[in-house]
């Protein structure tokens, strides 16, 4: 990840490839769900990113009971998906009150399943509300512009994931995305949380970098899971605010939360993955 300058606005077809592969629909000849399909993100590699995934689990749930919303969801990625053809959501209803619904989804192409996910659905309630975190400094000026490639809207930081110099194994990272519906804004949020935990788990490590992933490390996502407390739109200014406790056994841990710019923390989110050193 470099800081070097990046267009004010991201690139339009990058952004419209992502919403497009939001707008999922009923395979064919199936007239309604449980089942829906979602067509993969134009990108350089065969693989599948899973934060395309975890937005796609996270629409599938929400079309599927438009009166709630998510309330968690949590991933499990068994084998590596291909971009070669469409995904198939398979949903399960477990449940189905007046405030909760309990749904199981699995994600799968001919090679089989390629991920699963447990997600609950909450219904708006009134009650007491209540946090506690760390005040939320000011966004970075646009000299911290970010480009992280898999990221079709502007995202600023002061730390640089790419330096193999050692640091602390956290990371402050602003995103903001071009005006969007807020009925997007978990699956959008929960596409961005993919991408930079496994950098922040690297840090500590000198003389590494994320930019070694297939030269120093090997690495992949094996389970996330996010939850969401409160709704949220994604065009103003978020704080991805992470941290990773752990790097043992040739597996990484990491967690972070979303916060808005006055400080409302809107989602959390942690992430295990296998990463193997060269050697």
């Amino acid at each position: 990840m470099s800081a070097a300058s990046v267009p004010e606005s991201p690139p339009s077809e990058l952004w419209s490839d992502l919403l497009s592969c939001l707008e999922l629909r009923a395979p064919d000849g199936e007239a309604t769900p449980p089942a829906f399909e979602g067509r993969n993100q134009r990108l350089k590699y065969h693989r599948l990113f899973g934060g395309q995934l975890l937005a796609q689990f996270t629409r599938a749930a929400s079309l599927t009971c438009p009166d709630k919303a998510v309330k968690s969801l949590h991933v499990l990625f068994p084998r590596a998906g291909g971009s070669e053809e469409p995904v198939r959501y398979e949903v399960e209803r477990h449940h189905e009150g007046r405030a909760f619904t309990t749904l199981t989804i699995i994600a799968r192409q001919s090679r089989g399943i390629v991920a699963t996910a447990s997600v609950s659905l909450h219904a708006a309630e009134d009650g007491p509300d209540h946090q506690t975190t760390g005040p939320v400094p000011s966004v970075p000026g646009a000299e911290h512009r970010t480009d992280l490639e898999l990221i079709p809207w502007e995202t600023r930081t002061t730390t640089d994931l790419d330096s193999p110099e050692p640091g602390a194994p956290e990371l402050e990272l602003w995103m903001r995305t071009p005006e969007v519906d807020a009925a997007l804004a978990p699956a959008l949020t929960a596409y961005a949380t993919d991408l930079t935990l496994i950098g922040t788990a690297l840090r500590p490590v000198e003389g590494v970098s994320q930019r070694d992933s297939g030269t120093a490390f090997a690495s992949a996502v094996t389970s996330h899971t996010l939850w969401f407390h409160r709704p949220f739109r994604t065009d103003g200014w978020l704080l991805l605010r992470q941290h990773s406790p752990i790097l043992a056994h040739g597996r990484c841990f990491g967690r972070g939360d979303v916060l808005t710019t006055d400080g409302a923390l809107v989602a959390s989110y942690a992430q295990e993955a296998l990463l193997r050193f060269q050697g």
